[in-house]
């Protein structure tokens, strides 16, 4: 890992500006700061890896094996993301070239990345279709979206394929959202059934517009020893009672799973959820109040709402606890979009992403369950709480998204110095 060494000394600053595929790990586990460049010089350079996980109840040593996993897995991979350029073999190229772009999730990426080179040469060599792709860390999410998606005002210049999970994004009127009404986009995949964790959400698009080809999963991670007296939280609701005010760490910064979190309570629960969802939200501290707080019981999450994969650092020790909740885990679909009048050039690449095989690298390697009818998603648990496509029909998902978060932040107990 070149002349700097990861440790629990380090900064989160410094740990992220050397090694930047780490800043999903640090989104995803509870470190919504970390998302935000100028959050990360002034949160990020204050508190140490130590202290940042003592503060949150997890794991260090477990941590710490995630983030060297994920930069010797960046490091060690030919990373052609990075080349901006389109993949070439000794075949001659016909002139055609298909654009694919998209944000993968930190944990499944590498092996994704891995699988996709070799299909991408393999696809060229017998097409002579040259593939110029950008498959990113998720973590540079909406800076990366706005940049090279939402920028793009020509449909001829969108991706012919694009990739991510949210809501936002894809259904907002202003973003893509009204492509989709247009019929660029085709559903490709071909299932004529979807993977049995599913049976009854039918989470395939009705209209046949967007392919979904798996799911991330949000679920609870409750510290023992801040419960008190309190009865542990086994749902959604749990979490909105009174006695939950205050107490849960949400994953904020990780905008396509929290904007899922927000919709489903607002389904579910209506206005008055998404308010008592704000309640529910740990003060945000001055991170020279959270060093000197450390020791303090009521100065860390009782509660914190995480992607499942990262429940897994936990390593069954210590005073955390993960459940699954019983009336389903809210899910941020994983999208792909694929232009229909290149239904020809692109089935191959569609197949390749909505196989067996992916399917498993999402479902094994990140804990993203697959809709592939024939994978093992590996889950004690598999309820779901999905809005569904008759919710997403009759609502302005972009403007709900907007006055849901305005709900959130007018009822959370935010303190600002």
């Amino acid at each position: 890992m070149n002349e700097f060494s990861l440790s629990i000394d380090n900064t989160l600053f410094d740990i992220t500006e050397k090694y930047p595929e780490t800043i999903e790990v640090f989104v995803s586990r509870g470190f919504p700061q970390m998302a935000d460049k100028e959050k990360r010089n002034n949160f990020g350079k204050t508190i140490n890896l130590k202290t940042a996980l003592m503060l949150k109840g997890i794991n260090s040593e477990s941590f710490l094996n995630l983030l060297r996993e994920t930069v010797a897995g960046a490091e060690n991979s030919e990373d052609v993301t990075l080349q901006n350029g389109p993949v070439q073999t000794k075949t001659e190229l016909n002139g055609k070239t298909l654009n694919i772009m998209g944000l993968l999730p930190c944990p499944v990426r590498i092996p994704l990345m891995e699988k996709f080179e070799k299909f991408a040469r393999s696809y060229t060599d017998k097409t002579g279709t040259a593939l110029n792709y950008q498959l990113q860390a998720a973590s540079l999410g909406l800076e990366w979206v706005e940049k090279h998606i939402l920028s793009i005002e020509s449909t001829e210049d969108l991706p012919d394929l694009f990739l991510s999970a949210g809501f936002d994004l894809f259904f907002d009127e202003k973003k893509i959202g009204h492509h989709r009404k247009s019929g660029l986009f085709k559903d490709m995949t071909g299932f004529k059934s979807i993977n049995t964790d599913f049976k009854g959400h039918d989470i395939l698009d009705p209209e046949g517009h967007y392919s979904i080809i798996g799911a991330v999963p949000a679920v609870f991670l409750v510290n023992m020893e801040e419960l008190g007296d309190r009865k542990k939280p086994e749902s959604w609701e749990d979490i909105l009672k009174p006695e939950f005010e205050n107490s849960v760490s949400l994953p904020i910064g990780d905008f396509d799973l929290f904007n899922a979190i927000l919709l489903s309570i607002h389904k579910t629960y209506g206005k008055e959820g998404v308010e008592k969802l704000g309640r529910s939200l740990l003060e945000d501290m001055h991170p020279s109040q959270m060093v000197k707080s450390a020791t303090k019981k009521g100065n860390r999450p009782v509660v914190t709402i995480m992607p499942a994969f990262f429940t897994r650092m936990t390593g069954g020790k210590g005073p955390l606890s993960a459940v699954w909740p019983k009336d389903g885990a809210i899910i941020s679909p994983i999208f792909m979009l694929s232009k229909g009048k290149k239904q020809k050039e692109l089935q191959p690449i569609v197949d390749f992403f909505a196989s067996k095989e992916m399917g498993e690298i999402l479902a094994h390697q990140g804990r993203f369950p697959s809709i592939h009818p024939d994978v093992d998603n590996k889950f004690e648990n598999d309820k779901y709480m999905w809005i569904g496509w008759d919710y997403i029909k009759t609502h302005d998902i972009g403007s709900l998204i907007i006055d849901c978060m305005a709900l959130f932040d007018k009822s959370s107990r935010v303190v600002t110095l």
